[in-house]
């Protein structure tokens, strides 16, 4: 019987993660996973994690990390790249991690064109410290901080990551992929390993966002994000390539 599937060798074999039921953190993971095994680079890898859920992923994906203070991942990736520029380093965050309280920090670091990738989980809410209003909760969207729903008038409108980050002239490659669908999951995942593949071949800062959903402070079903994220999600957050100098 030929084999068309093999859990990833990069995690942990003896931990199913633990996430919420249906987040889409531990899809995320396993891509990351997927890539690290084909590119060989298991071994040469340092991923630099964020305060929040996004951290978690550290318990299951077997390679060198570290726990970065909140919102600090790009500025802790910059000292170990340039320290060490032969380690495959990128980070993942999370949207409140990265464009609240991080957000001088990721918009400097690809102003400098740092050569390392960053995978970024936009799920539209504070996931792990109480489901508050994050920069990208949507118009309406209720959270602990929002329980009328987010109104622009006084919260300002959802902050756009990858169209902020492509308009400045160093990154070389930014994509907003989404995690709810199959066909979705292939794209986020050929992404990923451009944004890697990018880094070895030293071109320099890649950005990848990752639509996802958050059941648990959404305050729904994991069926129910499904609709949500197509009919509100990612007509907010429209999915593409933002920036590719390649193609350019």
């Amino acid at each position: 019987m030929e084999k068309i599937y093999e859990r990833p060798h990069s995690l942990i074999e003896e931990r199913g993660n633990s996430f919420c039921p249906g987040c889409m953190h531990g899809v995320a993971g396993k891509l990351i996973a997927e890539v690290l095994d084909e590119l060989g680079q298991q071994e040469n890898t340092v991923i630099v994690y964020p305060i929040g859920c996004g951290a978690m992923n550290g318990l299951f994906i077997e390679a060198d990390g570290i726990v970065a203070l909140h919102g600090r991942a790009p500025a802790t990736a910059t000292g170990i790249k340039r320290s060490a520029p032969e380690k495959l380093v990128f980070t993942y965050q999370g949207d409140g991690d990265l464009a609240s309280i991080g957000f001088a920090e990721i918009m400097h670091a690809a102003n400098r064109g740092e050569n390392f990738a960053v995978f970024f989980v936009n799920n539209s809410i504070y996931g792990m410290t109480g489901g508050q209003m994050a920069p990208t909760t949507l118009e309406g969207q209720k959270s602990t901080t929002t329980p009328m729903g987010r109104n622009i008038e006084t919260e300002g409108a959802p902050m756009h990551m990858c169209e902020l980050v492509s308009a400045l002239e160093r990154p070389v490659y930014v994509e907003r992929v989404a995690l709810d669908t199959p066909a979705h999951i292939n794209a986020a995942k050929k992404a990923i390993k451009k944004a890697l593949q990018n880094e070895l071949d030293c071109k320099g800062f890649s950005f990848v966002e990752l639509m996802s959903n958050c059941p648990t402070n959404w305050g729904c079903s994991v069926e129910e994000t499904l609709p949500f994220m197509k009919e509100k999600t990612l007509k907010e957050f429209p999915l593409g390539v933002y920036k590719d100098k390649e193609e350019a």
